[in-house]
């Protein structure tokens, strides 16, 4: 080993990559107070983390997560490495310094050369690699328990942790226990059976276990009044201890029980004469002013006593255990139980008080960038006004309509007085009813806004302009160029917030209402506010450019610009990826996924919708969450498989899209791929009713008519009515190449072969589409080849037709040929066996051999998949298996076959009939 390997070992075993010593508590379990009840069910439970890879206690505070995780690992035979993670705060290069040292500590051998991350903000990912392999070869596998894990906010922790998870294999062992749900793939873990869960209602103690906690503090209650304690406290571990050590002090224990299930006075009073009254006053005067924060330091708690003595009482408390808890760095918090009771002492002591400490509080947390705490102290002072120019002046309006804050937020702004006055105000209140769908509503709030901005800057709305701005479309690609209504070059940047706020919510509005041109103006207007909003804002606030780029790309999308919407959605599907803009990622890859769908192309379809659905579930934002169109998308495509119970399942799944996204593509595309499954179904009535239903908007779209003219011509052509298909299609302005091969189709059925074939001429090479389309206009061919008697060359096209098919999975086209195409789709042909692409073709060289033993139903779902194309891991995926399954169910299904590789299995199958 080298002198500089021998040193960076020396300091992995000593201090973190910022240079500070280990805290070597955070390696040591945590002891158990004497009055400890082991809970036998949960123990039991948390043995299976010995079986799956990872394991998971989720619950609220003081539910006694750490305290079960605690006295489960002590009880093991083998060590349990065990990390306390507020001790690694959220930066990856300590995080895994702390790891590595718990392992260490536990004795699991490490090589020195595994390294030890030098950066405190990032690991190497060779490190990472090392460390999974040594993992890897464990002869028994390593427990690492990750005790507050909620703290570790980082994605890019996560994500790390999922790499050495997986590849570490059976020698890892990991047990996360956390207060929020962890940024992993949990339900991948939780379909392959490979995690164990202990949630909050698990956690909560029975009557029994109650109980026997109480008989631990000397008390011993009446089962109905036992149950009436854990039915008030709803079994939370850390009131009933609080319940049981408050009891136990006095004389009278039941009774006391008993006045506490009527009210919380008793406690009050006791927390309040042991721990308030025996503080100084200086000290009272402190923690009943603190009591109105979550979380507080010595430099706001100073602002809200008006001293400057903060710092050493606050450590005191803690040392004194004096229910304020250190949390990180010099942050501190009250019990929630102790704060409750200093809050209500508090309004009976200093009436008005509380007020204008949250006031206080709110100015100072602004100043200090953190504007959650500064909305919440901001909006329980009252003064919604600085609220919501703290919002707006953050460029934050867009967590009203994305990210885990938007129920709270709008919870919040929803008490807005109705006095409460000025743009930003104004902004606020537009913002929170078009996120509710309410336009009118939302546009008369946003329209009074404007007013008062253009009065601030002492001119009208419609200004003088300035110009073309330099770098159009590096913050909004595709945007054309500003307007003078929109202009406001030198405008101080306060304003610029503002109006770029306005830029957003018109473009909402404008997407809602089907309105692109309105759109493309409020594009302008936030690319000419580029340079004036400051960057750091920008980057603080990704959300909002990824929402605005979805709302230019969607409102562009119902014009029928699909290629300036695929720009623009592009865009905003790559927004920086994080809960915040998790929303609109889903939104836009759901509308990218429709254009491949609306130009023929279903297998980019799927993939692009599939990926859509995981954007807001692996954040876990409140569902369902998003536009639903990657669903109605994977509806569509279903439909074209003839997979119609699973195309009526997703239906019914997309049917409670985000309000602020039922846009007029949400309701074209649902009303379309609706009435496409009930012409599937052979139901013309309810294929009419849906197809024709009503889309309000403020121009129409080529696409959605051309979508809605393709179904109704079908469904005139179905009900045996040619001539009227054709001059539905015929009434359409500028036929996509859809609707031209419709055409040649209905003309084909109202007998004119010649027509048919000349509208198919006419369609250049560029325009022909995807593989929808593709095998449409060849099976059109074939039947006019064959009503020609030229059955050659239509049995060459059909072949052509099922290769075609093949690629996306097509049957639909083959469902609606009619009887005329049966003769040839079991027939074989020069340009190969064109019975790959259909499933009930056998070959024409004798009968199959015998099938060795029959297929379980699960081995036809993965072979059906298969013969789709799609890979093991989309096959995994769709079913949600884990990869390894699959393989084990295709391994069966190839020995049960009699074949070794994929489409020897899938040709196999449909010669047997399987398929």
């Amino acid at each position: 080993m080298s002198e500089s390997e021998e040193n960076d070992a020396e300091r992995a075993v000593d201090a973190d990559p910022q240079g500070d010593p280990f805290l070597r508590t955070r390696f040591v379990v945590p002891p158990r107070p004497v009055a400890f009840l082991r809970r036998e069910r949960l123990v039991s439970h948390l043995d299976r983390a010995l079986r799956t890879p990872l394991t998971m206690v989720n619950g609220p505070a003081g539910a006694g997560k750490t305290l079960l995780v605690a006295d489960w690992a002590a009880a093991r035979e083998t060590p349990v490495a065990w990390l306390t993670t507020d001790a690694a705060g959220q930066r990856p290069g300590v995080f895994w310094a702390y790891l590595l040292q718990a392992l260490r500590a536990s004795g699991t051998p490490l090589p020195a050369g595994i390294g030890c991350p030098a950066d405190a903000g990032r690991a190497p990912p060779t490190l990472l690699a090392r460390l999974a392999a040594e993992l890897s070869a464990l002869e028994r596998p390593v427990v690492v328990v990750l005790d507050e894990y909620d703290r570790a906010t980082d994605p890019e922790i996560a994500e790390q942790l999922e790499f050495v998870l997986h590849h570490a294999g059976d020698g890892l062992r990991l047990v996360l226990v956390t207060r929020t749900e962890p940024l992993l793939p949990l339900h991948r873990y939780r379909a392959a059976g490979d995690l164990t869960e202990i949630r909050g209602a698990e956690l909560a103690f029975t009557c029994e276990e109650a109980a026997a906690l109480l008989e631990l503090h000397g008390l011993r209650l009446p089962e109905p009044a036992t149950r009436g304690l854990v039915e008030r406290t709803r079994g939370w571990a850390a009131g009933l201890r609080l319940c049981a050590l408050a009891a136990r002090e006095s004389p009278d224990p039941q009774t006391y029980l008993k006045e506490f299930e009527a009210d919380r006075t008793s406690v009050a009073d006791f927390l309040l004469a042991e721990v308030l009254r025996q503080q100084p006053a200086e000290t009272q005067d402190l923690l009943l002013r603190v009591s109105v924060l979550d979380r507080f330091r010595p430099d706001l708690v100073n602002a809200l006593t008006g001293r400057t003595d903060a710092e050493p009482i606050l450590a005191g408390l803690c040392r004194a255990n004096a229910f304020v808890e250190h949390l990180e760095q010099d942050w501190y918090r009250l019990h929630p139980l102790f704060g409750e009771i200093l809050r209500a002492h508090l309004r009976v002591r200093s009436p008005g008080l509380e007020t204008e400490l949250h006031r206080r509080a709110a100015r100072w947390l602004r100043g200090s960038g953190s504007l959650t705490e500064t909305l919440g102290h901001g909006a329980a002072a009252g003064d919604w006004q600085f609220t919501a120019d703290a919002l707006v002046d953050d460029l934050a309006i867009g967590w009203l309509f994305t990210g885990l804050r938007s129920d709270e937020l709008g919870e919040l702004f929803s008490r807005m007085a109705p006095e409460a006055a000025g743009p930003a105000a104004e902004l606020v209140r537009a913002a929170r009813e078009l996120s509710r769908h309410e336009v009118d509503r939302g546009l008369g709030h946003l329209r009074r806004a404007e007013e008062g901005l253009a009065a601030e800057l002492g001119r009208t709305a419609t200004g003088t302009g300035t110009g073309p701005a330099a770098g159009l479309g590096e913050l909004l690609p595709g945007a054309p160029d500003p307007t003078a209504e929109w202009s406001l070059s030198g405008a101080e940047p306060a304003l610029a917030q503002a109006r770029l706020t306005c830029a957003l919510l018109e473009a909402l509005a404008a997407r809602l209402t089907g309105a692109p041109a309105r759109a493309e103006l409020a594009a302008s207007a936030a690319e000419t506010l580029r340079d004036v909003v400051p960057a750091h804002l920008l980057d603080r606030h990704p959300e909002l450019i990824a929402l605005l780029l979805a709302h230019l790309g969607s409102a562009r999308l119902w014009a029928g610009r699909f290629e300036d919407a695929q720009t623009a959605l592009t865009g905003a599907a790559g927004a920086v990826a994080g809960a915040s803009t998790a929303l609109a990622r889903e939104d836009s890859l759901g509308r990218l996924a429709l254009i491949d769908y609306l130009n023929g192309r279903l297998a980019g379809a799927e993939r692009t919708a599939r990926a859509a659905l995981t954007e807001t579930e692996r954040y876990g934002l409140p569902q369902p969450a998003g536009s639903g169109m990657g669903r109605l998308v994977l509806a569509a495509v279903a439909v074209e498989r003839d997979d119609l119970g699973r195309a009526q399942a997703l239906l019914e799944q997309a049917t409670e899209p985000h309000p602020a996204l039922r846009d007029p593509v949400m309701e074209a595309g649902r009303a379309i791929a609706t009435a496409r499954l009930h012409l599937a179904r052979g139901d013309i009535a309810a294929a009419f009713t849906s197809a024709e239903r009503t889309v309000q908007a403020a121009v129409a779209s080529p696409w959605a008519a051309g979508q809605t003219a393709l179904v109704v011509s079908a469904a005139h052509l179905a009900d045996g009515r040619p001539e009227t298909a054709v001059k539905v299609l015929q009434a359409l302005p500028d036929a996509a190449p859809a609707c031209t091969v419709a055409s040649a189709r209905a003309e084909l059925a109202a007998g004119r072969p010649l027509a048919a074939i000349d509208l198919l001429d006419r369609l250049r090479p560029e325009d022909r589409g995807g593989p929808a389309v593709t095998v449409r206009a060849l099976l059109v061919r074939a039947q006019a080849a064959d009503e020609a008697g030229d059955r050659a060359a239509a049995r060459a096209l059909v072949a052509l037709a099922l290769r075609e098919a093949r690629r996306d999975g097509l049957r639909r086209p083959f469902a609606e040929a009619g009887p005329w195409i049966r003769p040839f789709l079991g027939a074989p042909t020069s340009h190969g066996p064109a019975t790959e692409a259909h499933p009930r073709v056998r070959p024409a060289d004798g009968p199959p051999p015998p099938v060795v033993e029959e297929l379980t139903g699960r081995e036809r779902d993965v072979l059906s998949r298969l013969a789709l194309t799609m890979s093991t891991q989309e096959i995994a995926a769709d079913l949600y298996l884990s990869v390894n399954t699959v393989k084990t169910h295709l391994k069966s299904a190839y020995r049960k076959l009699s074949v070794s590789r994929r489409n020897e299995a899938v040709r196999r199958a449909r010669d047997l009939g399987l398929l």
